[in-house]
């Protein structure tokens, strides 16, 4: 879930089609909507001079899209090696198996029903296609097998849907949970202290040149939020419905159904610590 124009201070990025770093350039899937925002970012992450390509999340099942990252890959003189996935939402990975057959690619992801061939990802995995390094980080909470992408070299991470480049992300309940969530935010802020990491390439969304001020917003968000149902339930407003009404009463009604699965995680999360 995002709210299609950026949150009072929140920082914000410049969309990009195109170069948006030294080894990664996106290629934009024409699936605009509320939810995606200008649409799927999908990332094309190569070391500079190499043969080998990377692709992360080859997004929904449109031929023309699949096509036109391929076609990227080649003008720029580079042969898809692997895609890789951050998650399973179908926005992201509904197209990767047939990506995989034009491209002739495995699929790595952290959930083995997603993956075409024998590897997944994990922890402490490093892609060294073509001579890059990008090392998999387990960034749970959105979907329980989220990931994200550290580009050491670029100074930069590859979020996915768990920071997006505008608005704030649903918790998608009962897979995605809060409390992974919050601390996958908090291992995503210390690859900005003790990592160096300056730029968010996101999942949807315009790139953000402020990553540790990126996700410092995002985690004072999410407690902002948290305090709010929180205060919603002292109210008397009981069901995740009646706290979504009350609570996001400012946010596009389209939007309400995400709202309502952030809403059971964020009820889940406080049942939880004996807060309500």
């Amino acid at each position: 879930m995002t709210d299609a124009a950026a949150l009072p201070g929140q920082p914000r990025g410049v969309v990009v089609s195109g170069s948006a770093t030294d080894r990664a350039r996106c290629v934009l899937a024409p699936n605009p909507s509320a939810m995606t925002l200008d649409g799927t970012n999908t990332w094309i992450v190569a070391e500079p001079g190499s043969p080998l390509a990377v692709v992360i999340d080859p997004g929904p099942l449109d031929e023309g899209h699949l096509r036109a990252v391929a076609d990227a890959a080649e003008q720029a003189g580079q042969r898809v090696a692997l895609t890789l996935l951050t998650h399973g939402h179908a926005d992201h990975a509904e197209g990767a198996a047939r990506f995989a057959e034009l491209t002739g690619t495995a699929v790595r992801a952290l959930d083995p029903a997603l993956r075409l061939g024998d590897e997944g990802l994990g922890a402490g995995d490093v892609i060294t296609t073509g001579g890059l390094e990008m090392h998999v980080v387990p960034t749970p909470g959105h979907t329980a097998d989220s990931l994200s992408f550290h580009l050491p070299a670029d100074a930069a991470v590859l979020t996915g849907d768990t920071v997006l480049g505008r608005g704030t992300t649903m918790v998608a309940h009962p897979d995605g949970r809060l409390g992974e969530y919050l601390d996958s935010l908090r291992r995503l802020r210390s690859l900005t202290v003790d990592d160096g990491v300056t730029t968010v390439l996101p999942g949807h969304g315009p790139v953000l040149d402020d990553a540790q001020g990126a996700v410092e917003f995002y985690l004072a968000h999410r407690a902002h939020r948290l305090a709010q149902v929180e205060t919603a339930v002292e109210n008397g407003h009981r069901t995740a419905s009646e706290v979504v009404a009350a609570v996001y009463a400012d946010v596009d009604r389209s939007l309400w159904p995400a709202a309502e699965l952030s809403v059971r995680a964020q009820l889940e999360y406080l049942g939880e610590h004996g807060l309500i």
